[in-house]
């Protein structure tokens, strides 16, 4: 018989490390949701700094009630995958919206965020192709590439020039280049390149896939994302997302200019063999994609919000990721302050995110916070200030203000 014990015993003993430090961070259970920027936590109101809930959409009324009238009209679910009986006509519905949303010919939408970039990326990375992935892109593009056929190959993260390189070598060979990178980088909030990345793509030749996971809804006049901001939608063969952040639900799609898209219906087996998304939760993201096209003010508040967290962290003295955006990452000493931070952060009443290695880009250990535009400026100060308190208290602050003051050798 498998022992599971002893096949994951690696695994189990960094979970036991971690409950000898406190809670477990991978099995944090909420009482009650009570909005988009608080909750129940262990009997206790806490603030919530670490949902992705960007826009503050799930409570969102005309969401809700959209969802409401779905549910009662279509049921709980679809009971099939969507080429069987699973494609209603708010299916179809939201992938023409989509399309249109972000001006491509044709869109199609998953289950989850992981599986658009599961299904796109595994079917088109085939046989001779090479797949050319930024070192710290998502765990699902990287299982992706594990899917596929195609020769996988990294170049370093946000760097152009590593990429044009790898590009070079393989010329003459056969197959079609396939480079991903996202729009903004989810644990540290550090945004691509893109214009570079565009002109690498142009000059080499290749197909570009961005997942914009976490700039739908933030980044651009319409809240298309970073291509839209960066002014190269025209050379972005594929834009990838997920409802599940800025939309407040479930789900994720992928759109394309490029003829013969709708193939991929049929040849993209995580989309052809999963149960598609209930009615309720399609009819939602209808509606927060109305919203965020009728409403661009969403977009900016949360990025008010980021400014007002990531300065405000700064000024305290912390160490915090390289750029202003809806994810605020503080780097720790070490992994054991992390996961003590972790916890008196959540005594003290704040909820964020404990980021530790492999998960995390150069092996940092983090405190990752994300915005929403839902959160007040005294939420946000009153983050600020419980974070520079435990700072002071684990005497974080006064270490990253002793190695400031090191002299440079």
């Amino acid at each position: 018989m498998m022992s599971l014990g002893s096949k994951f015993a690696e695994i189990q003993a960094g979970i036991d490390a971690l409950r000898a430090l406190g809670r477990n961070p991978f099995d944090i259970r909420f009482e009650k949701i009570l909005s988009p920027t608080e909750a129940l936590l262990d009997g206790r109101p806490v603030l919530l700094f670490g949902t992705n809930n960007y826009l503050g959409l799930t409570f969102d009324a005309a969401c809700i009630a959209e969802s409401a009238r779905a549910l009662h009209e279509a049921g709980t679910g679809t009971t099939g995958s969507r080429i069987a009986n699973g494609t209603y006509s708010d299916h179809a519905l939201l992938e023409r919206r989509i399309a249109q949303f972000y001006d491509k010919r044709a869109a199609m939408i998953f289950t989850t965020g992981y599986q658009a970039n599961l299904g796109l990326i595994s079917t088109l990375a085939g046989r001779e192709d090479h797949l050319l992935i930024d070192a710290d892109c998502h765990a699902s593009i990287y299982d992706a590439s594990r899917l596929g056929a195609a020769e996988v190959i990294r170049f370093r993260h946000n760097d152009p020039d590593d990429l044009a390189r790898r590009l070079r070598r393989l010329e003459g060979r056969p197959g079609d280049r396939i480079v991903v990178t996202e729009g903004i980088y989810s644990m540290l909030g550090d945004t691509a390149p893109l214009r570079e990345i565009a002109a690498v793509k142009r000059e080499l030749g290749a197909c570009l896939i961005v997942d914009e996971a976490h700039s739908l809804g933030i980044l651009g006049e319409r809240g298309r994302g970073l291509c839209e901001a960066a002014g190269v939608e025209a050379d972005v063969d594929f834009v990838v997302g997920t409802f599940s952040k800025s939309l407040g639900a479930i789900g994720g799609f992928a759109a394309s200019d490029l003829p013969g898209f709708e193939l991929l219906r049929v040849v993209c087996r995580p989309f052809m063999f999963t149960a598609s998304l209930p009615p309720a939760v399609v009819a939602s993201v209808n509606a927060s994609l109305e919203r965020i096209a009728r409403d661009p003010s969403l977009g900016r508040r949360v990025l008010e919000n980021a400014r007002r967290l990531y300065f405000g962290l700064t000024a305290a003295g912390f160490q915090v990721g390289p750029e202003p955006n809806p994810i605020v990452a503080v780097k720790m000493p070490d992994r054991e302050t992390a996961v003590r931070f972790w916890n008196r952060l959540i005594e003290e009443g704040l909820y964020v995110n404990l980021a530790l290695p492999p998960a995390t880009p150069a092996s940092l250990s983090l405190i990752r916070s994300s915005v929403s535009a839902a959160h007040e400026e005294a939420q946000i100060d009153r983050a600020v200030s419980i974070m520079t308190a435990v700072g002071h208290e684990l005497h974080v602050l006064e270490r990253r203000a002793s190695a400031a003051a090191l002299p440079a050798t």
